[in-house]
């Protein structure tokens, strides 16, 4: 019994070293996430597509987030 949470003692403390370091990008690598790919959004075309659908479901525009909107509900 002993030697079992032994080992589990161990095999939590080694999962746990892996999470200490958080890894930042370094210099060199910020170029790569400034590249516009790398944005969160993706295609500006697919967002304004997108945009014109959410404005006519919800018969307001602007806001994009806060609430508000044509049904009423709030």
């Amino acid at each position: 019994m002993r030697i079992h949470l032994l080992i589990a003692g161990l095999a939590v403390s080694a999962g746990l070293a892996g999470c200490g370091t958080f890894a930042l990008p370094q210099p060199w690598e910020k170029g790569n996430l400034a590249r516009p790919e790398m944005t969160l959004g993706g295609d500006p075309l697919e967002q304004r597509y997108q945009q014109h659908i959410y404005t006519s479901k919800e018969a307001a525009s602007g806001g994009y987030g806060v609430g508000g909107g044509g049904c009423g509900c709030n």
